[in-house]
């Protein structure tokens, strides 16, 4: 009997053996023009929610953006730094620093790469509908309340440890909001919502953000205080000079501080089982789409080895990325160079636009959030499992819900499942 292949590259070998023609070149291009325009800001975004600059984002979605494309099982996956994270993501920054970070996800990477080799994949693909949009719901909710202090201007330096430690020191400082940077974020937030009826040609996320921008360079030319990229954050040069914004240069390979591993066990195992969650939802929800079936082993592999790159040139943990892949199916994509074109246009963006990417307003991408929560939280979803009646599923998604927002995803959705085949037993 022949050994099994390792499960890598599944996707791409399809789509090569399928044959690559100019006309599939031509649709992944413009899906990848698509696609990198929405990541642009997200990405930054996502980086900032989790309390790091937002270049490390933009690192994220360029390396993830080549490597879970070519090594997944999925061929229109675009993957990146998503919302699901934040929650996870910024009490190991708090605690651990970037460095402390980067070790959770080089071994995070090296568990999704082992659950992949072990074909775990189709297990992780159940996890109970209750739980998903348990934890779903209870992480937008997160994002949708960390997204207030830079959407009102509050300026709070460091929020609290503990999800109700943050809103209360939210609430308390609303009534000194900025009214300049207030005002910004409820219009970028207007253009985002209302601008798909206008036109589907720019992304509406983009033409919020581009509108903010211009607002806070009016603002701030006229005397008016708006934090923007360039004022909250600064890199050190090649030169060792100290420049405010965004690098306009891709990272060195640089290895990370080891430390004592074992307080970053549980944390890295909470990344690896988010990531496999993820990735494999969204690979789910394209199938559905376009009517075909990854390889779940694949894309945990894929994954894998793309947290390991990301690790290793500061970035941040990736997954599959549900509202980017959705948008690269509708804007044509056909194989997983779609993803690597988005990836790669990224990264031209922030080498040759990296002054003017700095002067967006920190309210636009708080608006941003705030969308991407409001479309994470599926509360009609949540609505009907609540409507059904189904006392045990109910059970199962207040109790992943309330342990998501109150403690962390890991405890949320740990408790969801043991919860739900603790009654699962019992009936």
């Amino acid at each position: 009997m022949s050994p099994r292949p390792f499960p890598i590259a599944t996707a791409l070998k399809d789509s090569l053996t399928s044959g690559y023609s100019r006309t599939t070149a031509r649709a992944d291009f413009g899906a990848a023009v698509v696609v990198s325009l929405i990541a642009l800001p997200l990405s930054m975004a996502l980086s900032i929610a989790v309390g790091l600059p937002p270049q490390h984002g933009l690192y994220t979605a360029i390396i993830a953006g080549v490597v879970a494309a070519l090594l997944g099982g999925s061929k229109v996956q675009v993957s990146g730094p998503t919302a699901a994270f934040v929650a996870i993501l910024a009490p190991i920054v708090t605690q651990y620093g970037l460095n402390g970070l980067i070790l959770c996800q080089l071994m995070a990477g090296v568990l999704l790469i082992v659950m992949g080799v072990l074909r775990l994949g189709r297990y992780i693909e159940h996890v109970p509908f209750a739980v998903t949009t348990g934890f779903t719901t209870g992480i937008a909710v997160v994002i949708a309340t960390l997204s207030l202090n830079d959407f009102l201007g509050l300026h709070i330096a460091q929020l609290g440890p503990h999800y109700l430690d943050k809103a209360h020191e939210i609430i308390k400082a609303v009534p000194h909001l900025n009214p300049a940077e207030t005002t910004i974020g409820f219009v970028a937030l207007i253009v985002m919502i209302g601008f798909k009826r206008i036109t589907s040609i720019i992304p509406a996320p983009v033409a919020g953000v581009v509108v903010a921008t211009v607002l806070a360079m009016l603002a701030n030319k006229i005397g008016v205080s708006v934090s923007t990229i360039e004022s909250s954050f600064s890199y050190l040069s090649s030169q060792g000079q100290n420049m405010a914004g965004i690098p306009p240069y891709f990272p060195h390979v640089q290895m990370p501080e080891f430390q004592n591993l074992t307080p970053l066990l549980i944390p890295a195992m909470g990344v690896a089982m988010l990531a496999a969650i993820e990735s494999l939802l969204s690979a789910t929800v394209a199938d559905n789409i376009i009517e075909a079936k990854h390889d779940p082993n694949a894309e945990l592999t894929g994954i894998g080895f793309a947290n390991l790159f990301c690790g290793f040139f500061a970035g941040i943990p990736a997954t599959g990325a549900i509202a980017r892949t959705s948008a690269n199916i509708h804007a044509g994509a056909k194989t997983p160079f779609a993803a690597v074109g988005h990836a790669v246009l990224l990264l031209v963006y922030m080498i040759a636009f990296a002054k003017w990417i700095s002067l967006i307003p920190m309210a636009a991408l708080a608006a941003l959030l705030l969308m991407t929560a409001w479309r994470m939280a599926h509360i009609l979803l949540f609505l009907d499992i609540v409507r059904a009646k189904n006392k045990p599923e109910t059970a199962v998604l207040f109790v992943t819900f309330t342990l998501t927002v109150l403690v962390d995803m890991v405890v949320g959705v740990g408790s969801g499942l043991a919860l739900f085949y603790l009654l699962k037993k019992v009936n």
